[in-house]
């Protein structure tokens, strides 16, 4: 099997180009670069299917090919691969438009939850798995453990026996 130079490039840049386009914070730019790194990785399936040949029919031979036939999966992948792409340029593009009525804006700005919690101090009692039993200022285990529901949780049931 010769592989194509030039396809072989356009793919590594495609999908370079995507990638960077992906890390964008604008929705637009975000956009392009998933429609740019779906059309690299079709190419690179494109390549990774072997050479041309006949169309994959049964008696349908071609004169350029003969018998040599092209590889259907390749194709069948790079199908499927266009419609999942498509469906999700219509969601990004949804996205993109409910964006655009609610801010007019195309940049995604940081959550404001985010920065709360980066802000948050790092002493024990302020972490997320603090619960209301450890000490608030040593953020150590207390002598009432994790006190709560009813008794009942804690105790085994009547009537079963260990096998």
């Amino acid at each position: 099997m010769v592989a194509n130079l030039f396809l072989l490039l356009a793919a590594g840049a495609m999908i370079s180009g995507g990638v960077y386009l992906m890390l964008d914070r604008a929705m637009t730019k975000m956009l392009m670069g998933i429609i740019l790194l779906g059309n690299g990785a079709n190419l690179m399936i494109l390549m990774a299917g072997g050479s041309a040949g006949s169309p994959p029919i049964r008696h349908r031979d071609s004169e350029v090919y003969g018998d040599q036939i092209a590889d259907p999966l390749a194709q069948a992948m790079i199908l499927t691969a266009i419609v999942i792409s498509m469906a999700l340029t219509a969601f990004i593009l949804t996205l993109a438009y409910r964006q655009y009525r609610y801010r007019t804006a195309d940049v995604i700005e940081d959550d404001t939850e985010d920065t709360a919690i980066a802000a948050r101090p790092s002493t024990a009692s302020a972490a997320p798995d603090h619960d209301a039993s450890d000490d608030p200022e040593t953020g150590r285990m207390t002598s009432g453990g994790d006190a709560f529901g009813p008794k009942s949780f804690e105790q085994p049931l009547k009537g079963e026996e260990d096998d």
